[in-house]
């Protein structure tokens, strides 16, 4: 009898008026218990508000998602500002009433998904299933949607988009990120993400739609209706043929004795890179058997991102010792990146940095231009870009070969906007790249693409191999033709927003107000460039040429030194980043000098502007 009273008091509570004494939550959560139909996440609402946990309750529904470098990207759960059933209904409901108002032929061209293989069972929640829940929104509106039958890379649906000619296309990913989270990542027509006006636009029209329409919920229409496609073994057999494109030594590839191990980090990436080295005419790489399939818990690494280094590579490092390979590939999750490492003489594994790799694909894309261009083909027609926090080797190596090179902000959706428009204007681009190793070898795909990275350096391997030179070795050489570039990248975990907003308004307003600082320590300041702001001291107007960006903190420094060092906000996860580097010529060749300014460089930057035990930031642990 009790039992049941309690069963009534609750059941009566959750359909109730709701009286927090905080009106816009009441409303939230009266919202929230109409709309979602997912059992686990109504449930984690209900035991929130059964145990009268008002404060997270305020924190889960009475904020939205908006889209950051990568779109929109969160933990799984329940809430309206995390990634679940509900907030991915809402998300396409919007996307297409802005499709709609954009594209008169939507209807006729359609719309791209896919998907990796990210999940958290207590929120019933997985990629395949948000992807089936964007696709039912679509059909249930009578739009044909190509929904991708098994997971993807992230590459595929830009590729997708533009190969199918599509409106626009949603990879279902949170990349790299921990396990908790998952995203929701839009590209554009052009096979580019989307950048601003579109990203804040598409957010006004979810904000206008928020209760799910008759249909939305209706996953079924993915085997039901007659407008769904299966676009994967043709976007497959495309993509594998267009990657031929950026293979220059296939019968060299096909006789080489090395050795390469590939691990997919319990993701994507396993199956597109075998056929990417079959492609190339290479023997299939070796797999790490405990990370080739996927897992959804990562189980064998701390973190499922590559990027780390040696302690995250730890299985495939040691296979690649028992196996005798050289070379390891490493892909993320998705398959949009790629880290390297390759065995010494020494018997130490050296690991890449970003900027490391980009100076060997830069060096190795122009090389192959070089040797087989056409005969009216010009170098001043060609283009190679990297974001502004990337290291400027591509910059030197194009000031001493003649061609074009661009910076764009952080994030490679910009990075695909621009490509774009310089392809549409008859210009060549070899090559393009982040520091945190995102690369883009050719322009068959607009956005990085972790697949055809792994062969490219596998083709590169193969043929330094014949010359008796290691990776290591070009790098030396590629440092020694166009000056000593070193950078150091790393980070501070900061959970607080209003704590990095003060460490960013305190440098705007260093000695005085709207005063910047003029020296970090004892290192003089020669420019500073704030994009936030847009300010620019090196500019004659002192207006930024990069766009504003508002909505993220990024401050660059030029030190009189030649050192480049810049502060700011991820756009995907609680971090301040920071990135430096010593950019010297030719004749400089000292590198522990270079090396030892910058260390004194990064610690006065770290203490004079971070200020991290005061602050509170909490160290990346190496």
């Amino acid at each position: 009898m009790a039992e049941n009273a309690e069963g009534d008091l609750n059941s009566n509570l959750l359909h109730a008026p709701y009286h927090t004494g905080d009106p816009q939550l009441d409303t939230a959560i009266g919202q929230w218990l109409r709309w979602d139909k997912n059992p686990k996440t109504k449930e984690q609402i209900e035991n929130l508000l059964r145990n009268g946990m008002n404060k997270e309750l305020r924190d889960r529904l009475c904020c939205r998602m908006t889209f950051g470098t990568a779109g929109l990207r969160s933990a799984m759960g329940a809430g309206f500002c995390y990634i679940n059933d509900l907030t991915v209904i809402q998300s396409t409901q919007g996307m297409y009433k802005y499709l709609e108002r954009c594209f008169s032929d939507f209807k006729q061209r359609g719309f791209v998904v896919g998907y990796d293989t990210r999940g958290q069972v207590t929120s019933s929640c997985s990629s395949q299933r948000l992807a089936k829940l964007t696709a039912a929104v679509l059909l249930a509106k009578d739009v044909p949607v190509y929904l991708f039958s098994r997971y993807v890379p992230t590459p595929f649906v830009p590729y997708a988009v533009q190969e199918l000619k599509a409106v626009a296309g949603v990879m279902i990913t949170a990349s790299h990120n921990r396990k908790e989270d998952n995203g929701y990542k839009v590209y554009w027509e052009t096979g580019a993400q989307i950048t601003s006006p579109h990203d804040k636009e598409i957010l006004k029209c979810i904000e206008e739609c928020v209760e799910p329409w008759n249909g939305s919920w209706n996953d079924n229409l993915v085997d039901t209706s007659p407008l769904k496609r299966d676009p994967l073994q043709d976007i497959c057999r495309r993509y594998m043929e267009d990657l031929k494109k950026i293979c220059f030594h296939r019968e060299l590839n096909s006789k080489t004795t090395l050795k390469f191990v590939h691990t997919s980090f319990h993701g994507v990436g396993h199956d597109y890179v075998q056929l990417a080295f079959q492609v190339f005419g290479f023997k299939p790489p070796i797999p790490v058997p405990e990370q080739k399939d996927p897992d959804p818990d990562f189980s064998t690494v701390k973190c499922p991102n590559p990027e780390e280094g040696e302690s995250v590579l730890e299985l495939s490092l040691r296979l690649a010792e028992r196996e005798n390979a050289r070379v390891v590939l490493a892909t993320d999750p998705d398959a949009d990146r790629l880290a390297v490492a390759e065995l010494q003489e020494n018997g130490h594994w050296k690991v890449f940095t970003g900027n490391e790799l980009a100076a060997l694909f830069g060096w190795w894309m122009f090389d192959c231009w070089k040797k087989n261009k056409s005969r009216n083909a010009d170098v001043k027609n060609v283009y190679m870009l990297a974001t502004t926090v990337s290291s400027k080797i591509l910059k030197a190596i194009a000031l001493e070969e003649g061609f074009h090179f661009e910076e764009t902000l952080p994030g490679f959706k910009w990075i695909g906007c621009r490509i774009k428009d310089l392809l549409e204007n008859g210009k060549e681009v070899l090559f393009a790249f982040e520091e945190s190793i995102g690369f883009l070898c050719g322009t068959s795909v607009l956005d990085k693409d972790g697949v055809s990275a792994a062969v490219v350096v596998a083709e590169m391997a193969a043929y330094l191999e014949t010359m008796n030179i290691t990776l290591k070795q070009q790098l030396i050489k590629v440092y020694e033709k166009y000056g000593y570039h070193i950078s150091k990248t790393s980070y501070f975990l900061c959970y607080d927003p209003i704590t990095i907003k003060s460490i960013f308004e305190r440098l705007r307003n260093f000695d005085s107000p709207k005063e910047y600082p003029k020296f970090c320590g004892t290192f003089a300041i020669l420019h500073i460039r704030d994009v936030t702001t847009g300010y620019d001291s090196s500019q004659p107007n002192k207006k930024s040429v990069l766009p504003v960006s508002k909505n993220s903190q990024m401050i660059t420094f030029t030190f009189q030194n030649g050192c480049v060092a810049t502060l700011r906000t991820s756009g995907t996860e609680p971090k301040i980043k920071y990135y430096a580097e010593m950019c010297a010529s030719p004749e400089q060749s000292d590198t522990a000098l270079l090396e030892e300014e910058l260390k004194k460089l990064i610690e006065a930057l770290i203490e004079n502007f971070l200020e991290p035990s005061k602050n509170g930031l909490i160290w990346r642990s190496v």
